[in-house]
């Protein structure tokens, strides 16, 4: 058999493992091991001591973490990174590990059906449906919370609520946890937040709401994005990671429906995972895209120039990216 010169298979053995360090990530995260480290550093026996687990067991998987630079090791202790000091610690702000703790029960699961799914193009189960999606999402949203309150953020300072006079509506739409409304009314106490989501999603979105004391602030609505009741009149509506699983036609029939809830001159600010125009990159989306193909009926990810389409059909004008921190920037527009 011939080779070409100076080509290896060693991507494609690395890639045949790749499962291995979410799985490895989500059992550290589940055992307190970034947590028990950022005390201080500890040699195996004494974080076996601090997180119950067995020292065969975490010897393991804190090896495969120094492999991957999560974990350093100085002699017989092992201790934090800059990178897991700052992101994997579960009772930080910047915690990221929310998604990985759903990886062995509701994530890789389903990924195992993709070559059926890849036939058929159907996933077994959507999430995008109420039934099933209520379910997923009900500690989903909360655990991934860390990683959109950076963007909404930077919306907030973009947006300087604070500075208008009179009172400021906003939309939050398929709101999860709330965090998108919840950064934008800790910006600005004139800033009054009407939250919709599923019947299913909303007690998760009160209680987070609730936990920042932010309850007088917000209003509820229950229903699906196309038939609820949105109201007239808003300043702002966040659309925060929804039209990746909502697919092309109910994204259209979305962004129409917001533009009539908006009133002139209100804007509308969009999360998502962006590919650029000839789908070639970057590969988070474009994974991001097949995570679609996985868990939704007609779910996708979409370029700029795509949304920026859909918005100016559906009465928009001035479609621009806000940089913001995430997996993309931030797509804005204004209602004339």
């Amino acid at each position: 058999m011939s080779t070409t010169a100076g080509v290896t298979p060693e991507r494609i053995m690395q890639l045949a493992w790749g499962y291995v360090p979410p799985m490895v990530l989500e059992a550290a995260i589940r055992h307190h091991v970034f947590d028990v480290l950022d005390e201080g550093p500890k040699t195996l026996k004494e974080t076996a001591a601090a997180t119950g687990a067995s020292e065969r067991g975490l010897r393991a998987i804190m090896n495969v973490l120094v492999g991957l630079n999560f974990l350093a090791k100085d002699g017989e202790q092992y201790k934090l990174t800059p990178e897991s000091e700052t992101f994997l610690v579960s009772t930080k702000p910047g915690f990221q590990g929310g998604v990985l703790k759903h990886s062995s029960g509701q994530l890789i699961p389903k990924w195992l059906q993709l070559n059926e799914i890849v036939g058929t193009g159907r996933p077994g189960v959507a999430v995008n449906q109420e039934g099933d999606g209520s379910a997923f999402f009900q500690n989903f949203v909360t655990d991934i919370f860390p990683m959109s309150y950076p963007a909404a953020s930077t919306l907030a300072k973009h947006l300087a609520l604070n500075k208008r006079a009179s009172q400021v509506r906003v939309l939050d739409l398929a709101a999860g946890s709330g965090v998108w409304g919840i950064a934008l009314a800790q910006s600005a106490e004139n800033v009054m937040v009407t939250a919709v989501d599923w019947s299913g999603v909303l007690p998760a979105t009160q209680a987070t709401v609730d936990r920042f004391g932010l309850t007088n602030r917000f209003s509820f609505v229950a229903g699906d994005l196309l038939t609820a009741e949105f109201g007239s009149g808003h300043d702002v509506a966040t659309l925060g990671h929804i039209l990746h699983s909502e697919g092309e036609t109910r994204s259209k029939e979305l962004l129409r429906k917001t533009f009539d809830a908006l009133a002139s001159g209100g804007t509308i600010a969009i999360a998502e995972f962006l590919v650029n125009e000839d789908r070639t990159a970057p590969v988070g989306s474009l994974i991001f895209a097949a995570n679609m193909l996985v868990n939704t009926e007609d779910g996708d990810t979409f370029s700029f120039e795509e949304i920026s389409t859909w918005l100016k059909e559906a009465g928009f004008i001035d479609p621009l990216l806000l940089e913001a921190p995430g997996p993309s920037p931030l797509v804005l527009a204004t209602r004339p």
